[in-house]
């Protein structure tokens, strides 16, 4: 955890750099928007204009939660470790995406219930599920705190590895409450504001699991402002670990990109621990889960895609790659308007 401290932020003129070079294509000035100021980001966090997104990495943290217990999901536990050894062996829907955008995948078991039979699983299993957070604690302190270290070790890995942005993912049966939970203390809004119906509850189901939360947040009593404290009273191993994994993007100096509402309490979660980790971060897309927007709005960031889309895997991440590869393409080889002899437009105040 001492790591945290050696974040510092990205380099501002190699962000300002990055903008005139985006000033010099001939097109009008910030026409592609978002994706401009993603690249200009992106560059200031790789120290370099000539921005290079060509070593990829969809990092899927797999974890159980014991809050599955009060019936809160529609499917038990057990599909957690099927889907975990889907993403392992690369038959799972993120892998498909992936295939097709040129990014490898990693799968981690970092919590779940059962054994893998996968030797592509990476394991890092903190404990075999968490404990149900309406009755008391998800994990210890310790334990919040070491899976925020294996997101971390990841993120250096990949560093060492030469991969030069990752996605976050997550698969566990349970987490959309064990999110909307910690989203309700985060942003300081009742759990039915949060709450949403995850994998497909019906509307007793989602009025269970609002009571559920809202016994685990009376229960727990969790410090606000306290990411660990959070994590390990209401959280999983998954959100721990994607939690790592953005602080450690600002460790290594690698951007990290936001999937879904999981990943986006992971984000704000690492913001609260280290606010320059925010800077290291990009939104691909804003969840249909209720917390989705807000979490954005609350770590700062402005989604680039609006689909509704809630699959998680980091599914919605990667979608942000191609946008980025195109806008890449005008950024790096588009003609500039001193090559043709157009004059250059002027930003109007």
């Amino acid at each position: 955890m001492d790591r945290i401290s050696q974040i510092k932020c990205p380099d501002n003129e190699i962000f300002l750099a990055a903008k005139a070079r985006w000033d010099s294509v001939a097109k009008p000035l910030g026409s592609l928007g978002l994706l401009e100021e993603a690249v200009q980001k992106i560059a200031a966090i790789q120290k370099s204009t000539d921005v290079d997104l060509s070593r990829r990495k969809v990092v899927v943290m797999c974890a159980d939660n014991g809050v599955t217990a009060e019936k809160v999901t529609q499917s038990d536990s057990s599909v957690t470790a099927v889907c975990a050894k889907a993403i392992a062996d690369g038959t799972s829907n993120i892998n498909k995406l992936a295939k097709v955008f040129g990014v490898s995948v990693t799968a981690v078991d970092i919590g779940v219930e059962r054994e893998i039979n996968s030797h592509k699983i990476l394991n890092r299993k903190i404990a075999y599920g968490t404990k149900n957070i309406a009755v008391g604690a998800a994990m210890t302190k310790e334990q919040a705190e070491k899976s925020i270290c294996v997101g971390i070790d990841i993120m250096r890995d990949l560093k060492n590895e030469g991969v030069n942005i990752v996605v976050t993912g997550e698969m566990g049966i349970g987490n959309t409450t064990t999110s909307a939970a910690i989203a309700s203390v985060l942003l300081d809004v009742q759990p039915r504001v949060v709450a949403g119906r995850g994998a497909g509850l019906d509307s007793a189901g989602l009025e269970r699991k609002i009571a559920v939360i809202e016994r685990a947040i009376a229960k727990n009593a969790p410090n606000a402002n306290d990411s660990i404290e959070l994590i390990s009273k209401l959280g999983g191993f998954d959100i721990g670990g994607m939690t790592g994994l953005f602080l450690g993007g600002a460790i290594y100096g690698v951007p990290v990109i936001i999937d879904g509402v999981i990943s986006a309490v992971s984000a704000l979660l690492a913001k609260k621990i280290n606010p320059v980790s925010a800077e290291y971060m990009l939104a691909s897309h804003v969840s249909s889960e209720p917390a989705g927007k807000m979490l954005l709005e609350k770590i700062g960031l402005k989604p680039i895609i609006n689909a509704e889309m809630r699959l998680g895997e980091g599914t919605g991440g990667i979608m942000l790659l191609p946008l980025l590869d195109g806008a890449l393409a005008i950024y790096k080889h588009s003609h500039k308007f001193d090559e043709i002899g157009i004059e250059r437009y002027v930003e109007l105040k």
